[in-house]
């Protein structure tokens, strides 16, 4: 038995430069918000939200960008904020929470308020490189923090990202997906959008059944690169086809995985599955061909401990190109 749980869509994205953009990024949050049915008091929580990150971009931040997404867990549904911008980055993240504190000659209130109006929040800076912060606001208690997030975004110049991921539970045991479909714009979103819905709609099975799968309901697309990773007692069992890009993190090693030459839809050899061991709390790390694979996360202090959400950010923000579409997604085992 398999069911599709735990990711969110793509979100939409802003960019912060200016301050007429920070109402653009309310009147959106507000939108998702209603749409996934917060009430009043919990819409009022969520603009003061939506308005102080992106009031905080567009005043201390470089290359500021804000992704406004629903996010669900299990039947329940809110609304997650993810800012993320390259400097100047906090010298002390919990001075920079209290009420007061300022580093601009403002009220200092922005990260004191995010703080008591969302249900859940998370972010890492370091001085130089940046901040990232995720905040989530739902209709009730937060749920626990995610062991699974993605991040994704369109090469510049594009409205939609041919980059996609998914996450499902098939026998208990938690599978995820990240495909590049092949090019850029509306023909590769749709190819995207077809894996994904045949990586959902797939029997229960190891990641090698899982990937035949999708290669044959998707066929009638263009293509695409896709790999398959399951977490399955103390190992992570993969699968892959073209360069989608795999590693296992831990407090030693940085291990790439395998996946083998080939385009799902179009053109393949026998679908392969590896097996690799995984120690608890090692991280599972899953890209497309937008984000270069040399990043470290221990180069940024203390983000291991962080979400898969701030995570998944960081990497996409330091390794991702522009000239691309890029997708990053990370599991904690």
């Amino acid at each position: 038995m398999s069911r599709a749980s735990g990711l969110v869509d793509g979100g939409l994205w802003f960019r912060l430069e200016e301050a007429s953009a920070v109402s653009a990024v309310r009147r959106a949050a507000q939108d998702v918000g209603a749409e996934v049915g917060l009430d009043e008091g919990r819409l009022g929580g969520l603009a003061i939200v939506a308005t102080e990150l992106a009031s905080n971009l567009v005043k201390h931040a470089d290359e500021g960008r804000l992704l406004v997404r629903p996010v669900r867990s299990g039947e329940v549904a809110g609304v997650e904020l993810l800012a993320v911008d390259s400097g100047p980055g906090m010298g002390d993240v919990t001075a920079s929470t209290r009420d007061g504190h300022s580093t601009a000659g403002t009220l200092g209130i922005g990260l004191g308020a995010i703080a008591r109006q969302a249900g859940w929040l998370d972010l890492s800076s370091v001085s130089g490189r940046g901040t990232v912060t995720v905040a989530q606001i739902w209709p009730g208690p937060a749920p626990g923090p995610a062991t699974v997030a993605a991040v994704s975004r369109p090469m510049s110049g594009e409205e939609v990202c041919g980059d996609g991921y998914a996450t499902r539970t098939a026998d208990g045991r938690t599978q995820v997906l990240v495909c590049d479909g092949l090019g850029h714009g509306p023909l590769a979103a749709a190819a995207t959008a077809a894996v994904v819905q045949g990586f959902r709609a797939a029997p229960a099975g190891p990641p090698a059944v899982v990937v035949e799968h999708v290669h044959r309901s998707v066929r009638h697309t263009r293509g695409a690169a896709i790999a398959v990773a399951q977490f399955d007692e103390g190992q992570v069992r993969y699968a892959g086809l073209g360069n989608i890009a795999g590693f296992l993190v831990d407090d030693a090693t940085r291990r790439g995985l395998v996946s083998l030459p080939g385009i799902a839809g179009h053109q393949r050899r026998v679908v392969r599955e590896f097996s690799y061991p995984i120690a608890p709390g090692a991280l599972l790390v899953m890209h497309s061909d937008g984000v270069v694979d040399r990043w470290n996360v221990d180069d940024y202090p203390g983000l291991r401990g962080r979400s898969p959400q701030v995570i998944a950010a960081t990497v996409l923000r330091d390794a991702g190109t522009r000239r691309d579409d890029a997708c990053v997604l990370v599991a904690r085992a």
